[in-house]
């Protein structure tokens, strides 16, 4: 719809306060697709591809940071004329939402971190480890192995056909071996343990029982250690719960934010 910088952003419509949905490393704004209906029936929506990726400028200049990415976030919304807004993002855009409300309380309303941490998790490390590995055999060998990470092993079976067609389209999408690196790089050093006593904005922690990617317990730091936090933790849905359970995962969030006010 718009550029920001160099950013792809697309303004969804509806009717409230905004929210802006930022995607996880892959960072394409058509992740929140399950989402976006439920959600403009009530907010003002607002998507973005992260940089280097989608329809975004593929070309990052510099260090590519989770800060950085924080700031992208702070153009669209400058894009948009939005001076105050809800961040959701799902892990990375978690990351980066985080990172905004560090170094620009005023600009978020409130935040949503779906499946995120403040520390890398060892196991995660384990599993981008062995995403790296399968990138440099291929990238049809990393986007075939995705689904394992993302959804659990009976969504994947009933949605077999579904992936088979996503995997080309990611593959179509590709954004290149280094940028991926670059991108696993960024969230891997990423680390603001110490400061979450800082964050002094509403957050709302989301995690999943059955994530093979983020292990809830990083939720739980996230939750115990930030002074104005609450928690969701299903049982079901894997890394990607907003996909696998849309329904649950929009009302719990519209719940919670209309308790925010």
């Amino acid at each position: 719809m718009a550029s920001a910088g160099g950013i792809y952003w697309e303004d969804h419509g509806g009717a409230g306060p905004p929210l802006l949905l930022s995607a996880g490393l892959g960072g394409s704004g058509h992740y929140w697709a399950p989402n976006i209906d439920a959600l403009k029936a009530c907010r003002r929506v607002l998507s973005y591809d992260h940089r280097g990726t989608g329809r975004s400028e593929r070309t990052v200049e510099g260090d590519l940071t989770v800060e950085a990415m924080g700031e992208d976030i702070r153009l669209v919304l400058d894009a948009a004329g939005v001076e105050t807004a809800t961040i959701v993002g799902h892990a990375a855009g978690g990351l980066a939402g985080l990172a905004l409300a560090l170094a620009a309380p005023e600009r978020v309303a409130a935040l949503v971190i779906v499946n995120g941490w403040a520390k890398l998790d060892p196991h995660t490390a384990r599993c981008f480890d062995t995403r790296l590995a399968l990138l440099r055999e291929s990238p049809r060998a990393f986007y075939h192995a995705q689904p394992l990470f993302l959804y659990p092993p009976q969504w994947n079976s009933e949605h077999h056909q579904q992936l088979v067609e996503e995997e080309e389209a990611h593959l179509a999408a590709f954004p290149g071996a280094e940028m991926m690196q670059r991108r696993i790089a960024a969230v891997r050093r990423f680390n603001v343990e110490k400061r979450l006593k800082d964050v002094a904005v509403p957050v709302l922690c989301i995690s999943c029982d059955d994530d093979m990617l983020v292990p809830a317990a990083c939720s739980t730091v996230l939750a115990k250690a930030i002074p104005e936090a609450g928690r969701v933790r299903m049982r079901y849905g894997g890394h990607a719960c907003n996909v696998t359970r849309p329904k649950e995962f929009n009302d719990w969030l519209l719940a919670w934010l209309d308790r925010e006010g």
